[in-house]
């Protein structure tokens, strides 16, 4: 590095060249020849004397003598004196080479004086040249090979760089290739555990599709089950009211608002039913073969839509309950043809027979003999009024009759719907209905209510129970559960097995819903609504169906088996990116819930946020983001039936959070509307400084009250809406600006607005310019406009879209162009 520095560094090759011209110097000194010093100046040889002839002649012997002299002297000197060659320079082989080059000349100017002295140097020469060929050999070969070159070093090094950088890769390549061998023979192993398992899958299907077809054989009509009955009909129809009664309980009093909001499932045995209808069975003589009964009660308004699907899903026949009073409503209707959608036989009950006038209460009896007891005014407005209800019905394309006075063929005949009178307050008819069901069940039926192995079961409410902890209502309809079990039940986040801990049921004829002592079960034969105790529930969705693992199954197909019906609820739990929360106590609930946000709604009120059970602080903190959005309104919790703990409330106050609570779902809805209609007006209030409606005017010449500060004019509204506040102009004067309307009167009262064609009293002030004149700068034949902006447009789309018609939104276009708004 050094010598590239100094500009001395010399290559290999140029060391070689530089050693042979030193040995060519050191073998012509040693043959006597006359080699100059590096350093010393040569004398610049004359070729002119040849050519000088006369005078000159005689004086170049003498010259010649006194240049050999010389010459000879440095001869014999030049091997005493050898050059000393301590860093060779590349420069030096140039001259050596003039040297040598130059040499022969010197001998010809010297040699031309005498052709024998030439002769004689050249034949002494000749063995001294071949020595001086010997030795540059002998030099070239034993030349220093030790003396490597740098950029050789630098070579050998890049190379040996090179070839561990390529050891280096071939290993990686190598590790990378086994890695990839590890892989692909891992992915073939698990291709072929899955093949395996969708194999075992596959068999364990078609084992337990060939156990299901050997049980759905054996069914005998001898051995039935419980049917399934459901309730169904418009809000305050007395559903509940009916079941209160054919069970002699009070859910109705235990319900928020006396209206039913879960699913409830409760279980009359065969000597219930049998004690109920003993009186009517005196004259009917029916022999009652079903095991009892199971009735689910349904939620009957509106919002509870899905919760109506799933228990009608469920039923095998169902009692429409009709008031007397009203006839059908709109949720009678929705029930009447999903229940014509799912082909579901069903029975009317025409509630409420005892507010016809005068009724005379027989209480609990059948409704024949009730009605016998009954004045003929009282069975006339009976009879008008189950007129009215079979006619209604008859709309909806239902053929109905009083059951008593249906022939054979219409109870062979299914297309006719039986009705029958009950009163749920007093109890009369409610035997008529049970004894109706078990009719129908055992004569229609039969075949579908056989007894099967299959398990059918699902899932009706997730629930955590003090003591007992998160507990799953399910409802058996074939089939045993038993404790023990592996049961799969369906979450969001994949199916889950569970060892069913504990079998419960309510007392017989109690509901499920009602805190009593619940009975401990080994095992249950459906169809019975049980609650399943079981580690890992909490996740479970209502609706989805329940299997049991059993000896000769493949988990894997069970699994898949009970999953199937998730897609159809996962619609049900989307969540939008912008909106409120919604917390409700039970899944369905919650089902309900946003069902009736997204759907009943109008407009529909987006969910953000979901959640089941108590409201915790961090679900404050989780909407609170809301705020951060730019949308403070959905900065809101909807709590159905579930307690708020103090320092959520403390935490929502802090972050702006609003919490509405209710145990009925109108309500909530309402408390929320109402606060979004509040919102709504504080935003018009001040956006009112903003938007301006649009509208054209024409002033009335011989109205014309006050020419200046301020001008009061009477006018007449050509287009548009004129309000208080409205900002003035006149186009065709360049957009003379003529001030704000302050006030507007007609007929002596003040008004905020005025619409299309009203004339109207305008007082108009122009605070900027308060001389401003009617009649200098502008008069009666100049229209004045409104003066928009897009500032006032916007505002207009945002907060008073609804308030404007079809017909002024046209008239915004039109001035859009009038005032060249983009």
């Amino acid at each position: 590095e050094r010598q590239k520095k100094e500009g001395k560094y010399m290559t290999k090759a140029q060391k070689q060249k530089a050693a042979l011209a030193q040995q060519r110097l050191d073998a012509m000194r040693a043959a006597g020849m006359e080699v100059p010093d590096g350093g010393a100046k040569r004398s610049k040889p004359d070729y002119g004397r040849s050519k000088k002839k006369g005078g000159t002649g005689g004086q170049q012997p003498q010259q010649q003598n006194e240049s050999v002299a010389p010459a000879e002297e440095e001869t014999e000197e030049a091997p005493k004196e050898e050059p000393k060659f301590e860093e060779p320079v590349v420069e030096t082989k140039e001259p050596i080479v003039q040297e040598t080059a130059e040499e022969p000349a010197k001998d010809d100017t010297e040699d031309s004086d005498s052709g024998d002295e030439w002769d004689a140097d050249s034949d002494d020469s000749g063995p001294k040249l071949d020595a001086l060929e010997k030795r540059l050999k002998q030099a070239s070969i034993d030349s220093d090979d030790d003396d490597e070159d740098l950029i050789q070093k630098e070579k050998r090094k890049e190379q040996e760089r090179l070839k561990k950088l390529g050891i280096e890769r071939a290993e990686r390549e190598r590790i990378q290739a086994e890695k990839m061998a590890e892989m692909k023979a891992e992915e073939e192993e698990e291709d072929r555990k899955k093949m395996l398992v969708a194999q075992k899958r596959e068999e364990g299907k078609k084992r337990r599709l060939q156990i299901e077809k050997a049980n759905l054989e054996a069914r005998t009509r001898d051995d039935l089950r419980c049917p399934i009955v459901v309730i169904m009909g418009h809000v305050d129809t007395g559903k509940t009211k009916l079941l209160d009664k054919i069970r002699k309980t009070n859910v109705q009093e235990g319900e928020a608002g006396g209206i039913t909001q879960q699913i409830g499932a409760t279980y009359f045995e065969k000597s219930t039913l049998l004690t109920q209808t003993a009186k009517l069975n005196e004259t009917e003589k029916f022999d009652l073969t079903l095991p009892g009964m199971l009735v689910i009660d349904t939620p009957g308004h509106e919002s509870f839509t899905n919760l109506r699907s799933r228990g009608s899903s469920l039923c095998d026949v169902a009692i429409l309950v009709v008031d007397l009073m009203h006839g059908l409503e709109q949720q009678t209707i929705e029930s009447l043809h999903m229940l014509k959608n799912r082909g579901t036989p069903f029975v009317v009950a025409l509630n409420k027979v005892d507010r016809c006038y005068a009724w005379k209460t027989c209480k609990d009896t059948p409704i024949r003999d009730a009605l016998k007891e009954q004045s003929d005014g009282t069975l006339n407005e009976f009879r008008s009024r189950a007129s009215d209800a079979k006619l209604q019905l008859q709309e909806q394309g239902v053929n109905s009759n009083i059951y008593w006075e249906m022939g054979g063929d219409d109870w062979e005949n299914s297309d006719f719907v039986p009705l029958v009178p009950t009163s749920a307050v007093t109890g009369e008819g409610v035997q008529d209905i049970l004894m109706l069901l078990c009719q129908i069940a055992q004569r229609k039926l039969w075949s579908q209510l056989m007894w099967c192995a299959n398990l059918q079961a699902t899932v009706l409410e997730v629930k955590a129970i003090d003591g007992l902890g998160m507990t799953v209502d399910v409802l058996v309809v074939n089939g045993y559960l038993r404790e023990g079990d592996r049961a799969v039940f369906c979450t969001l986040d994949g199916p889950i097995v569970a060892e069913i801990r504990g079998l419960l049921t309510p007392p017989p004829s109690r509901e499920m819903r009602i805190k009593s002592e619940y009975i401990h079960h080994k095992e249950i034969k459906g169809a019975l609504g049980v609650k399943v105790i079981g580690n890992g529930l909490e996740k479970v969705m209502a609706g989805t169906s329940v299997l049991v693992v059993g000896p000769d199954d493949e988990v894997e197909d069970i699994k898949a088996e009970v999953m199937s019906d998730l897609t159809k609820l996962q619609d049900k739990l989307s969540t939008d990116k912008k909106g409120v929360m919604v917390q409700a106590s039970t899944l369905g609930a919650l089902e309900a819930l946003l069902q009736f946000l997204r759907e009943e709604t109008k407009p529909p009120i987006p969910v953000s946020a979901i959640g089941i059970g108590t409201i915790h602080k961090r679900d404050v903190t989780k909407i609170s983001i809301m705020n951060e959005k730019g949308c403070p309104e959905y900065a809101t919790i909807l709590a159905f039936d579930v307690p708020v703990e103090r320092e959520a409330r403390e935490q929502a106050e802090e972050v702006n959070v609003r919490i509405f609570t209710a145990d009925i779902i109108y309500h909530l809805f309402d408390q929320f509307t109402r606060f979004m209609e509040q919102l709504t007006e504080k935003r018009r209030e001040d956006a009112a400084a903003i938007a301006v409606f649009p509208c054209i005017i024409k002033i009335l010449p011989q109205h014309v009250f006050n020419q200046k500060d301020p001008i009061i004019v009477g006018v007449e509204v050509v287009e548009g809406i004129l309000k208080v506040g409205t900002p003035l102009c006149v186009p065709a004067l360049g957009g003379l600006t003529v001030g704000t309307v302050t006030s507007i009167e007609s007929n002596g009262r003040e008004q905020e607005t005025a619409k299309k064609g009203s004339s109207v009293a305008i007082k108009i002030v122009n605070e900027s310019n308060p001389t401003i004149t009617y009649g200098r700068q502008f008069d009666a034949s100049h229209s004045l406009y409104s003066q928009l902006s897009r500032a006032s447009i916007d505002a207009l789309k945002l907060h008073f879209k609804e308030k404007l018609e079809t017909e002024d939104w046209r008239l915004v276009v039109k001035l859009k162009k009038v005032f060249n708004i983009i």
